[in-house]
């Protein structure tokens, strides 16, 4: 059974930083292309960025590139996503996601997803 769980989500000021992680289980994590998409309340799922699986090749929505950075460590069968300069419009629930073969926004492409952690970016 597939598992994926977010951790590091929370309430920062504008400006600030937080790292979000998901640890993966369940799927030979090192084979898998990783997402993190995001949803704020009223609005679609949206595309944050994705990972190859061996890290090579990594993959941003626009309205974060430059401000966030994803990242795996396949020993601990972990993905990251480091997000810094944090606005109030990346206030969301980020969700990872998994699938076999290259990494795409598209969210209908990934087979398996998290529960999803709350990032709120309020002064």
């Amino acid at each position: 059974q597939v598992q994926l769980v977010e951790s590091g989500g929370g309430l920062v000021q504008p400006g600030g930083s937080l790292r979000l992680s998901c640890a993966a289980s369940g799927l030979t994590f090192s084979t898998c292309a990783m997402g993190w998409f995001r949803q704020a309340p009223g609005k679609e799922r949206e595309f944050v960025a994705a990972i190859s699986w061996g890290g090579g090749s990594t993959f941003y929505a626009d309205s974060v590139k430059g401000r966030f950075t994803i990242a795996r460590d396949n020993a601990k069968n972990t993905v990251y996503l480091q997000m810094n300069s944090l606005k109030p419009e990346d206030a969301a629930v980020y969700y990872c996601a998994a699938r076999r073969g290259a990494p795409t926004s598209f969210a209908t492409a990934y087979d398996s997803w998290g529960q999803g952690t709350q990032v709120t970016v309020s002064s």
